[in-house]
C-alpha cells in the first residue's frame, strides 16, 4: 500500500464542517469525502492519505483514510488545464483540527519522518516508504490500531458537509461549470 498527504490550508479554506465530521467520524461513522489531488494519477483504491495542515498553526497531521476512487477530472475553468483530479476516500481518523493535531509539524521534523518533505503545495505527494512506516507505527501509537473501513458504500452520511458547501460557492463563482451531478467537489 502507498500513502499520499493531503493538504488542508484554512487559508484558502476555513471549513466551518469540520468538528462536526471530526464528531461523526469519532463515533465510527464511515464518512467519505472528495479531496483534490493535484497532478497525482497513480493513486488507487485501497491507498493511504494522511491529511495535513498547513500554513497557520496548529499544523501537523491531523487525520487519515482510505482512498475508494482513483483521481478522476472533474471540470474546473479556473484552472489553467481546464479540469482538477479529485479522489473519494473514507475517513479512519479525525480530529478537529481548529483545536488541535495528532501529529505536530515539529515532530515531523524528527528523523525518520525529516526524510520527507511535509510542506507539499498541492495535495497528493507521495508519503516516503522510511516516512510511512514510521508514521502509520506513530500513528497508531497516538490513534489506536484500527481495520480499515470496507472501501464499498459506506455506511452512514455519503459525504461530508463540505462538499456541499464547496459546491455552493463553486456554483456562485461559474453557475455553468457543474459536473453532470450538479456539484463541483471541494478545491483545497
Amino acid at each position: 500500500m502507498t500513502a499520499f498527504l493531503l493538504i488542508w490550508s484554512p487559508k484558502k479554506w476555513p471549513w466551518p464542517e469540520l468538528p462536526d465530521v471530526a464528531r461523526r467520524v469519532a463515533t465510527g461513522i464511515a464518512v467519505a469525502d472528495v479531496w483534490g489531488c493535484g497532478f497525482a494519477r497513480g493513486i488507487l483504491p485501497g491507498d493511504r492519505v494522511f491529511l495535513h495542515r498547513v500554513a497557520m498553526e496548529p499544523k501537523g497531521i491531523f487525520g487519515s483514510g482510505y482512498v475508494t476512487r482513483a483521481p478522476y477530472e472533474v471540470p474546473d475553468p479556473a484552472t489553467k488545464r481546464g479540469y482538477r483530479l479529485c479522489i473519494d476516500f473514507v475517513y479512519d481518523w479525525l480530529v478537529d483540527a481548529h483545536q488541535q493535531v495528532v501529529i505536530p509539524r515539529d515532530s515531523l521534523r524528527a528523523h525518520p519522518f525529516s526524510v520527507q518533505t511535509w510542506d507539499a503545495q498541492s495535495s497528493g505527494t507521495v508519503i516516503k516508504p522510511i516516512a510511512e512506516g514510521a508514521l502509520e507505527k506513530r500513528w497508531a501509537e497516538l490513534t489506536g490500531k484500527r481495520k480499515p473501513p470496507a472501501l464499498g458504500a459506506p455506511a452512514g452520511p455519503v459525504r461530508s458537509s463540505k462538499g456541499s458547501a464547496h459546491a455552493a460557492a463553486a456554483e456562485a463563482r461559474a453557475p455553468s461549470a457543474k459536473t453532470p451531478a450538479g456539484k463541483r467537489p471541494p478545491e483545497r
